[in-house]
């Protein structure tokens, strides 16, 4: 059975490689296209929403999904850990569920599950993570899971070594791990996590280069959005990493 998909956001470069993979698949289907100039009636009736707009409406889009009946699928990053916690609160009782997805690179997330592994072994983290210069938020919404997933990775370890905290140019801390944000023309998308220990440093970086890095995770997502209950955080989440998870 073919899934019908509302793409909001659609004319941006991210909901224009959703629609094409979209129509390129069997299994799925472009049934509305959403601009900023559209209302969001337009989506109704479709089996899935995919929300690839801004932090700013995001919520919107998702709360008049839900309204709908509608699974959702969020590619928009800055959505907040509290954010995330009301809608899980939401979510608790329902059959339907919504898929947030900060970054759909498989090696993206790969390099966040390593970082993971690693934080366990050093006390002294840092992250630098750059974007396009005309990307709104910052940190990324990619920076912000992988820090974190470190803080739940090190919950009984307590917070990372970051002197001088009260500097602005030692960036903005989320689970105590200062976040460093550049914003180039030049850049696709960048991170580096950095661990500092006696006498070493260890850097695991990933780079996207070209926008094609997106596409096999956002099949992914597609695939499992479809039939998603409660909510879920995270390519990590949707892919067979081989690692157990208690």
């Amino acid at each position: 059975m073919v899934t019908r998909v509302a793409v909001v956001g659609a004319s941006g470069k991210m909901g224009q490689l959703f629609c094409r993979l979209i129509e390129e698949s069997d299994d799925f289907e472009v049934s509305a296209e959403l601009t900023s100039q559209d209302s969001l009636d337009a989506m109704n009736g479709a089996d899935l929403v995919v929300d690839v707009t801004s932090p700013a409406v995001s919520a919107q889009v998702v709360a008049h999904a839900l309204d709908q009946g509608i699974r959702v699928l969020v590619g928009t990053s800055g959505w907040s850990a509290d954010r995330i916690a009301t809608l899980r609160t939401r979510l608790a009782d329902g059959d339907i569920g919504v898929v947030i997805v900060p970054n759909f690179s498989l090696g993206s997330v790969l390099g966040t599950t390593l970082a993971t592994i690693a934080s366990r072994f050093f006390d002294s983290i840092e992250i630098i993570e750059g974007h396009r210069a005309s990307k709104v938020d910052s940190p990324s919404g990619t920076a912000v899971r992988t820090a974190e997933l470190i803080g739940e990775a090190r919950a009984g370890l307590g917070p990372v070594v970051a002197p001088h905290v009260d500097q602005r140019a030692r960036g903005q801390q989320v689970s105590s791990i200062p976040i460093h944000s550049l914003r180039l023309d030049g850049i696709v998308a960048r991170q580096e996590v950095i661990f500092g220990g006696a006498g070493e440093t260890l850097t695991i970086t990933h780079n996207t280069l070209d926008p094609s890095s997106y596409e096999q995770g956002i099949l992914l997502a597609l695939d499992a959005a479809r039939s998603a209950t409660g909510l879920t955080v995270g390519l990590e989440n949707i892919m067979d990493l081989g690692i157990h998870r208690s």
